[in-house]
């Protein structure tokens, strides 16, 4: 019988045994040794049934599929974009996934629709084997970023900056009321009611970036900003673990997709207005 060793989303660090025996298998950032399973980087600890993973903390980003992303345009070709997301592999938005209406690229200049720098908020729609990934727009409220400011953390914080339902996210976009949009690939676009407001949540993004290691932290940012704790039943106790206080992968990507949702309710609304 095989025998875990650890517990689901705990800090495991390189070399660490998460389990025991041949009943569980090795995932991304674990590596078997005899019949251990252990840790390849540092993370959080990933148990889906028997499949033993790491969530590493610190990397680049690697594109997976359904991913909302923030991308940079940093070429046009004849039938596609290509565009930086922040990743060893650069992607693509190819003609036909670029809009729901269609293009005829005989009339049209390409870069009436995306010029190179554009930032534009994006889906990953598909990576092959070989690490070529295409993007889409053609979901409700993908779009360009027009105006606002655009950081990059790193990728593995991502999680630390939503937070365990939002939390986190929550309370910085309570600054000036500042609208924030937190791709899965570690960019970050924001837009306040001054610069001033910008300045301020993006010291306070930083700050979660640094001390993403460190227990508590949610309610230290909390304190910092002069917010009311949440009701008791959503609270998150300071001596909660790091991993109490920090969004899961899935949790991540069900808060993008709210954020999406969001922002083609927020053009709908510009646009009847």
């Amino acid at each position: 019988m095989g025998e875990l060793k650890i517990e689901e989303r705990s800090i495991v660090t390189p070399g660490e045994t998460m389990a025991v025996g041949m009943d569980y298998l090795p995932g991304e950032g674990t590596y078997r040794l005899g019949d251990d399973i252990k840790a390849s980087v540092l993370g959080l600890a990933n148990v889906r049934g028997h499949l033993m993973r790491v969530i590493p903390l610190s990397g680049r980003y690697i594109p997976k599929r359904r991913d909302v992303v923030i991308g940079v345009v940093n070429d046009i070709h004849f039938s596609q974009w290509g565009v930086d997301i922040n990743s060893p592999y650069d992607a693509v938005i190819p003609i036909k996934e670029a809009s729901d209406r269609f293009i005829d690229t005989r009339r049209n200049d390409m870069s009436e629709f995306f010029a190179v720098g554009d930032v534009v908020l994006a889906e990953i729609s598909a990576v092959d084997g070989r690490m070529n990934v295409n993007l889409t727009m053609r979901e409700r409220g993908l779009r360009k970023l027009s105006e606002g400011r655009l950081i990059e953390v790193a990728p593995a914080k991502v999680p630390r900056i939503i937070g365990k339902g939002g939390s986190m996210i929550n309370m910085i976009k309570q600054i000036g009321n500042c609208h924030i949009i937190v791709g899965q690939n570690g960019r970050v676009w924001l837009q306040g009611d001054s610069p001033e407001t910008e300045d301020k949540v993006i010291r306070v993004i930083r700050q979660i970036e640094e001390e993403a290691h460190t227990s508590g932290l949610t309610d230290k940012i909390r304190l910092q900003l002069g917010l009311p704790e949440q009701p008791s039943a959503e609270r998150i106790e300071p001596r909660g673990t790091l991993s109490q206080e920090m969004a899961s992968v899935d949790e991540a990507r069900v808060h993008e997709e709210e954020l999406v949702n969001q922002e083609s309710s927020r053009s709908n609304t510009e646009m009847s207005n």
